[in-house]
């Protein structure tokens, strides 16, 4: 299980446009990887368009966000188109939750991930951990309060 002041297991997945995007391409920023279960789930839309209505607070804050999800990209790129969301959306489908099975939150017998927040620094190290079971909204405090953490 990963702990906080580990090196982040760097991974590249596809965005919702289908570009290829590694964790290490934001070196020199903080980013808060957020593993979400399913595009279009009440819980996961609420979260992630609360994340855009505060992105200036992020960019404040040296931030990117990435939602993961076990959703293909063509899901993906839909529910961001959708309901409006900012983030940037990577899949995880094949295989089928590889990088939430790195980070520890794949549950493999629904095929879905918890609800895992990672706070990585600019320098790759993880600063902050929470993770939620898939019915759990998550307090969006929390991703702030992890930040902190992030040397300035």
């Amino acid at each position: 299980m990963l702990q906080v002041g580990d090196v982040a297991p760097d991974f590249e997945l596809l965005d919702e446009e289908g570009k290829p995007t590694r964790l290490s391409s934001f070196r020199g920023r903080n980013v808060v990887i957020v593993f979400f279960p399913a595009a279009f789930s009440p819980i996961c839309t609420q979260e992630l368009k609360q994340i855009g209505a505060r992105r200036m607070e992020y960019e404040r804050e040296n931030a990117a966000v990435v939602g993961v999800s076990v959703d293909n990209r063509w899901s993906l790129r839909a529910f961001k188109r959708d309901e409006g969301l900012s983030a940037t959306l990577l899949s995880d489908f094949h295989p089928k939750g590889n990088v939430a099975q790195k980070y520890g939150v794949f549950l493999g017998e629904t095929g879905y991930a918890k609800r895992g927040t990672f706070v990585v620094d600019k320098d790759g190290i993880i600063r902050g951990i929470a993770i939620k079971e898939p019915k759990e909204p998550r307090s969006e405090e929390d991703y702030f309060n992890l930040l902190r953490n992030c040397p300035r």
